[in-house]
């Protein structure tokens, strides 16, 4: 029989009756193994099972061949398929990843992306290749609005909404947020991230509403509510809602060090308590759709752990929506590729999200693995039925096209005054007051006023990450029409009161112009995933930048307000200490104004609104304190702090300004044992080319590599090349993001590698170490031709100072490449145990000249 003509036939009853069958005996081995599932609740979600939609569940899924139930499991991006690709394949959905957009236009219309969606949904339903008539979906991670698309609301990221403790607003803005997606033609929103964080070194800090797992819990109820309706009052999926995704399960906010995809090592108990109460609210809104998380837990990669996957999240907490992967996360599953994944389809992964031209193989290698029992027929009929049934229950059946929708195409809805209003309220509501002296907020809009610092006028600055590109770089004010940044607020209501007001970056001012108060807007650059991580939380070590503008205005006699930008709570005693008043905004997203609401009087000199935001973080203590509520640790500000209007502030300008750096640094970081850790890959290097390392033995050219044993197996690797090649390797930023290793050189650490002469002879050997910035930013270290000359069969450490790569120019703050060994000779070299060590007592030093 043609395989494209084969069915199957699986009654919904017979999958229900399988699925009971075997959930007490599958319960019962988990709790044996350590883990116990009681622990975990059963969940009634408001969006009740329909018979109806069961049955034609059932229907679909017995007239459709294993190629057609596979194309449903798979999640392409649109940079990487074409409609004919859809017509062909039938894919059950596609999504836009940040900065992608349709025709690669950045500044693609609102028109543009309905074309798109259109054009996708019509190949979708074309039967004339695929044979199947199964409606597409887009999903987008519209995580602050509608965040992809120039001329969007954007509203405070979540860190701010957190501020607010307020779930009727959340409600709102999810509401608003679905339709403005809705106005290009998309169907599906990956949100709410519901991650509890507990480490703000992580670079998706100000993703989490919260350190305090009740309000996650609270507003994931609300935002699910908000984007797909009200179940219990059987409003749910009309015209102006969307597909929600609660996300990431699980653990994701505690992670070790805050490390982004890293290991969380908490208990059972804690991983449900802290962890997860934001699926508790999202699975009981009725949340459709949960994507699995990059992180690991005790070890495991949540993509391919079927516990949490299968045995908690379905069959205890009563999930019956379908589970989505995150960006190739299956590929990290160990044992697995980019291209192939059976274990995370076992282990309870739904949809496989495979951007890049990954998706071909991915697809005809998961289809041979169906066909040869490596996936069993019932886990994919399982993964199907909980697509469509959430297709059928969005009525993407029964929808007209996406051009033809209620809002596609209308230029009301996007960025319109309404949802810009609700904004601009929430911006209000998330500012948290930390410094008042003697009451200088709020400032009469009459006087002369001075604002200063990089963020006064730079909408991408105080909008963050995931603004129009995935880490929010490369965008200028003209990029956000109809939005305000924080200086051209103020401006308004200074002008319309009468006042003077100058914007001067710099703090400079004419000598006859001296003002009588100066506002400074400063913080963290934009970032996402990955980018974000630091290794400590205090702002501007080792620069101080914005602290000697605000020390500079200050020494002038000028009273200064600090308005800080920032993604997550960070040490900024000095700068607290200089300022008058200290305000922390978090990152407000596009509708700036809504500061000079609280922080300006009105004209007639009345408060307009008075500070309502409250930490919904602790603020460290110190930039090595990773603190949290009820942990026993004193903060600066405990969570809840936040002055208002009517409160007298008594901090005090005096507080410590000193931290001990080497506290950050571990005393031995390992970048190569064994194997490159995270987050650095291996690269075979001759003169300008690069390979990277991806088994045991490679070949560049003339430079082979391969691996060898020394303490145990594999452990080490030896380079063979001869006198016609500079030769070497390299470790590299995986993702290409920068590492900060400044805290290692203030430390006075050493870059150290073991390295053994197997045979021949060297004549040049240098170490060095790359980075990114606006001068050259590259710098290495000759070894001395006395240390080549000794060099022997025997293993010898070398250590070089990474105080000489800073004098020769290299910005650790901002490290690419950690290590670069080059080599001239014609020799067999071995190497191993790359770090980064406090102490190099047992090695041969190198001198910086």
């Amino acid at each position: 029989m043609n395989k494209l003509k084969r069915k199957t036939v699986l009654s919904v009853c017979m999958v229900t009756l399988l699925s009971a069958c075997g959930q007490s005996k599958r319960l019962e081995t988990e709790t044996e193994k350590g883990k116990d599932p009681s622990i975990w609740p059963n969940i009634t979600s408001e969006i009740p099972v329909s018979k109806d939609v069961e049955l034609r569940v059932a229907q679909l899924l017995a007239n459709m061949t294993i190629e057609q139930k596979v194309a449903q499991m798979i999640q392409p991006e649109i940079r990487d398929i074409t409609v004919e690709d859809m017509r062909k394949y039938g894919f059950g959905s596609y999504l836009n990843g940040g900065g992608a957009f349709p025709n690669g236009d950045k500044h693609a219309t609102v028109t543009d992306w309905v074309m798109l969606a259109e054009s996708m949904y019509q190949a979708s339903i074309d039967a004339s290749l695929d044979g199947s008539t199964i409606p597409t979906m887009w999903g987008t991670d519209a995580v602050h609005g509608h965040n992809n698309v120039i001329g969007a609301t954007l509203f405070p990221h979540n860190i701010g909404l957190g501020a607010a403790n307020d779930p009727k607003l959340i409600e709102r803005i999810a509401q608003a947020t679905a339709k403005e997606v809705l106005a290009t033609g998309i169907d599906w929103i990956f949100a709410p991230t519901v991650a509890t964080v507990r480490d703000d070194r992580w670079g998706r800090t100000y993703e989490g509403y919260s350190e305090a797992p009740e309000i996650v819990r609270d507003y994931a109820y609300a935002i699910v509510k908000g984007l797909q309706g009200d179940g219990l009052s059987n409003e749910v999926f009309k015209e102006q809602h969307v597909i929600s995704t609660v996300k990431h399960f699980v653990g994701d906010g505690g992670t070790i060090k805050g490390d982004d995809q890293g290991d969380n090592v908490v208990s059972e108990e804690t991983l449900f308590k802290i962890h997860a109460q934001g699926y508790v609210g999202g699975l009981k809104a009725g949340s459709q759709s949960v994507m699995a998380s990059f992180n690991s837990w005790h070890g495991d990669k949540i993509h391919g752990n079927k516990y949490l996957l299968t045995t908690v999240l379905k069959e205890r907490m009563g999930f019956d929506g379908f589970v989505v992967g995150d960006w190739n996360g299956h590929g990290q599953i160990e044992g697995c590729s980019n291209e192939s994944c059976p274990q995370a389809i076992n282990a309870g992964l739904d949809m496989f999200m495979a951007p890049t031209k990954s998706w071909k193989p991915l697809f005809y290698n998961t289809v041979d693995q169906v066909e040869d029992g490596t996936i069993p027929l019932t886990r994919v009929n399982d993964a199907v039925s909980r697509i469509l049934r959430v297709k059928l229950r969005a009525g993407l059946f029964n929808k007209p096209s996406p051009a033809m929708r209620l809002y596609a195409g209308d230029s009301k809805i996007m960025g319109n005054q309404q949802h810009r209003a609700l904004a601009r309220e929430a911006v209000r509501k998330s500012m948290v007051l930390l410094k008042n002296k003697a009451g200088i907020l709020p400032l009469s809009p009459k006087q002369n006023i001075l604002i200063s610092g990089d963020g006064a006028d730079n909408i991408g600055k105080q909008s963050g990450g995931w603004t129009i590109t995935w880490q929010g770089t490369n965008n200028a004010n003209s990029d956000f029409p109809g939005g305000t940044s924080i200086y051209e607020g103020i401006k308004q209501q200074v002008v319309k009161a009468g006042g003077n007001i100058t914007l001067s970056l710099d703090g400079s001012f004419a000598n006859n112009d001296k003002p009588d108060v100066a506002i400074v807007v400063f913080g963290e650059e934009p970032y996402a995933e990955g980018q974000g991580d630091r290794p400590h939380l205090a702002y501007q070590y080792g620069t101080n930048k914005d602290l000697k503008l605000i020390k500079s205005l200050k020494a002038q006699g000028i009273p200064v307000v600090s308005l800080f930008i920032s993604g997550r709570p960070m040490w900024v005693n000095a700068q607290l200490n200089a300022s008058d008043a200290f305000v922390a905004l978090w990152l407000p997203g596009s509708e700036g104004d809504g500061i000079a609401d609280v922080i300006l009087r009105d004209g007639n000199n009345h408060i307009q609104h008075d500070f309502s935001g409250r930490l919904s973080f602790s603020w460290p203590n110190a930039p090595t304190q990773h603190v949290n509520r009820f942990d026993g640790q004193a903060p600066l500000f405990e969570y809840g702090y936040g002055l208002n209007y009517a409160t007298t502030d008594t901090l005090k300008d005096n507080l410590n300004e000193q931290f001990d750096i080497s506290s950050s640094v571990n005393e031995v970081e390992f970048l190569y044992d064994v194997q490159p850790k995270k987050p650095w890959a291996l690269y075979l290097t001759e003169r300008n080319e690069n390979k990277l390392v991806k088994s045991n033995s490679e070949q560049l050219n003339g430079v082979e590599f391969r691996t060898i044993d020394r303490f145990v197996q594999e452990d080490s690797f030896q380079l063979s090349f001869t006198n016609s090649d500079i030769a070497g390797i390299q470790l590299l930023s995986k993702h290409g993001f920068p590492e900060d290793l400044s805290a290692y050189v203030k430390s006075n650490a050493y870059l150290t590698f073991d390295i053994s002469l197997k045979s021949g002879s060297l004549s040049k050997t240098s170490i060095g170490m790359n980075c990114v910035g606006e001068k050259q930013c590259s710098s290495q270290v000759s070894l001395p031709e006395k240390i080549l000359n000794a060099l022997t069969d025997d293993w010898q450490e070398v250590a070089v100072p990474l105080t000489c790569f800073e004098s020769l120019d290299a910005k650790l703050s901002q490290t690419v490449s950690p290590f670069k060994v080059s080599f001239v000779g014609d020799a067999q070299v071995g190497l191993g145990k790359i770090a980064l060590r406090a102490t190099a007592s047992s090695a041969i030093v190198i001198a910086c000249d």
